[in-house]
């Protein structure tokens, strides 16, 4: 069997749930990566969107759930392929999905502070602000309230 590897970086557009399929957990939500474009004016305008159905079973259950929620800008990794599949009306349809193999936060956009499965909230002395304060360095807009079309 192929396999087809992608990576989408783009925001979770619903909210992820989690599920229990035989005797596996999975968690499951769509997400959207929107392209964009300088207008002639210098502005900045939505261009096409992708949106995605990810699902993500393992150790990746207990990350995803506990740390992310709808309107997070991430980066998800993994295999693609279409489902397709008759509505309730009968109407044959078809979706993206992505099985991921590792979702992060885009550091692009946030600063994180890494726990380990099992490791407590309470780190090391001197663990609290590793990383500092983030400066935005690029002339782009954080993309931030662009619309999403289905």
């Amino acid at each position: 069997m192929f396999e087809t590897p992608i990576t989408v970086v783009g925001r979770i557009v619903t909210d992820p749930r989690r599920r229990t399929v035989g005797d596996q957990d999975v968690v499951k939500f769509r997400m959207a990566s929107n392209t964009r474009r300088r207008t002639d004016d210098g502005n900045w305008e939505p261009g096409d969107s992708l949106f995605v159905n990810v699902n993500c079973w393992g150790r990746l259950v207990t990350g995803v759930a506990a740390s992310l929620k709808k309107g997070d800008a991430v980066i998800a990794v993994g295999n693609v392929h279409t489902n397709e599949y008759d509505d309730r009306e009968g109407v044959r349809r078809s979706s993206l999905e992505l099985r991921a193999v590792a979702v992060g936060p885009d550091l692009a956009r946030y600063i994180a502070k890494l726990e380990k499965h099992g490791q407590s909230q309470a780190g090391p002395a001197g663990d609290a602000d590793v990383a500092g304060p983030a400066a935005a360095t690029d002339s782009e807009p954080e993309g931030e309230g662009l619309a999403l079309s289905a």
